[in-house]
Order: structure tokens, then sequence, then C-alpha cells
């Protein structure tokens, strides 16, 4: 996803960081792979069905091919060290990506929401997943709901607050 939201935000500006969140929050709770799904939104976006379908496509076959010749040439080496060893090194450059895509989206929330109530959601969140053991996408559609209400009264306040301003 770092390189989604590089490539979709700062490098092409198709959507902006707002939006790119929106959309990465709603392509969660939807089944299947993420990236696909932001392939396909974000190539629909440019280019209606037919850019969805090329971006799925470009997006699905290259790994396809790699994961076919890669199985392969693991299961010829499955004794090596070496192999086994590049395996490990891949665990954490996987966790520190996830970390600063987590990072970020908490700034955006600190940004948006404010300090106290960011910090009030995620410890929600984790009290509802860690403790509660409810199901992760059940978390995220009350949370999209959250935010669909969110967003709606803060449009609505700031329209009020500008109409209020430009008839006075």
């Amino acid at each position: 996803m770092p390189l989604f939201r590089y490539e979709a935000v700062r490098r092409y500006h198709w959507v902006t960081d707002e939006e790119f969140a929106e959309i990465l929050a709603f392509g969660n709770s939807l089944p299947g792979p993420i990236a696909t799904k932001m392939a396909a939104y974000l190539g629909y976006r440019q280019k209606g069905i037919t850019g969805a379908v090329v971006a799925v496509l470009a997006h699905i076959l290259p790994t396809c091919v790699a994961m076919v010749l890669l199985v392969s040439a693991l299961s010829a080496l499955r004794q090596s060290k070496f192999v086994a060893g590049m395996i490990e090194a891949v665990s954490p450059v996987i966790v520190a990506m996830l970390a600063v895509m987590a990072y970020e989206f908490a700034e955006k929330a600190r940004k948006g929401l404010g300090l106290p109530l960011a910090a009030l959601f995620c410890a929600v969140a984790l009290v509802l997943l860690v403790v509660v053991q409810l199901n992760t996408g059940i978390v995220v559609i009350l949370f999209l709901g959250y935010g669909a209400v969110h967003m709606r009264i803060v449009r609505y306040v700031k329209d009020a607050k500008r109409d209020k301003g430009g008839s006075a």
C-alpha cells in the first residue's frame, strides 16, 4: 500500500491523501486482496471499465507469472539454508512497511479528529479486536459507518457556517 499511495497520491495525483485513506478503508472492508481492489478502483477512475480491467490484469499477471517461477525455484532449492535465510529476511521489511503506513494513518486521524478522539478510537478498536475478539471486518464496517456519519456532520456544520457567514 505505501507504493500504491506514493504512485496514486504523490507521483500521478490521481487522488488526494484523504481520498486514498477512504478508498483503502472501504477496500479493506470488502473480501479479497486490497491491492487488486485498489488497482481496479484507480483504473476505473482514470479510464472507466477498460481502465479497471487493464489495471487488474497489469497488477495480477506479472505476480502470477513470478509466483509460478518462484515456487518452482523454491521447490528445487527447498533444502538450501541460503533460501531459508532470504525468506526470513523479508518478514522485517513487511513489518516496517506496515508500521510506516499505520503511523501515517494515525497522524492523519490525529490531524483530522484531534488527539483525544483519535486516541479514543484507537483504544476502542484495540478493545474490540483484542478483548472482545470481534472480527476485523466488522470493526472496519463499524468505523466506516461512523466515518460516513462524521463526514456528513462535518459537511453540515461547514455548510451552515458558510451560509451564516455569507448571509450576515
